[in-house]
């Protein structure tokens, strides 16, 4: 009965971050929603500078919550469309592919002290950068060929490594050195 209970309390818990994840991610990312590329398609994206940190400090409810807090931009910015799909799958991957490696590929714990783990890092940002422009731009040049895919690959591209880079390595650190969070990747 215990154990039946406390699953009961883990899951709420489990429910209230990712609840709490999704509003962060609507704070960060709905008033840049007016910084258009491709109206409708992409915009500048700095709360791409959260994913890492999804990953990294909140593992899979983490994942779960930015691809839903992306969603759910998209229809609040009247920006849902049939991409959106490969967009939910990609921002669900881009987290987890932080998550995944340095909770099993990496041979050291996760943390932003050494050269060599910011190099990792680096490399693991332009990683999931292609991967999700692979994801997505195929969506989108196949549902709206009028859409100029190579401008819209070139943003996600450029969103996805550039604030991950530029502002969301100086939050990790951040969290993790001054705040205390303790990646869940360890």
């Amino acid at each position: 009965m215990k154990s039946k209970s406390k699953s009961c309390k883990k899951t709420i818990a489990t429910i209230g971050i990712v609840l709490a994840l999704v509003v962060i991610h609507l704070i960060v990312a709905i008033p840049f929603r007016v910084m258009s590329v491709i109206p409708g398609f992409t915009d500048i994206r700095p709360v791409l500078l959260l994913q890492p940190a999804y990953g990294v400090f909140f593992g899979i409810p983490g994942c779960i919550a930015y691809a839903f807090g992306n969603l759910i931009v998209d229809i609040l910015s009247d920006s849902l469309r049939w991409s959106s799909i490969g967009g939910f799958v990609a921002n669900f991957i881009g987290p987890f592919v932080f998550f995944f490696y340095w909770k099993r590929i990496s041979k050291t714990p996760f943390s932003l002290r050494t050269v060599r783990n910011i190099l990792k890092h680096i490399l693991v940002i332009a990683f999931t950068a292609v991967l999700e422009s692979l994801i997505i731009s195929p969506m989108v040049a196949l549902f709206y060929p009028e859409v100029d895919i190579l401008l819209f690959t070139v943003t996600v591209l450029l969103n996805n490594f550039v604030f991950p880079l530029a502002i969301g390595i100086p939050l990790m650190i951040l969290m993790q050195e001054e705040l205390g969070f303790d990646p869940v990747t360890g």
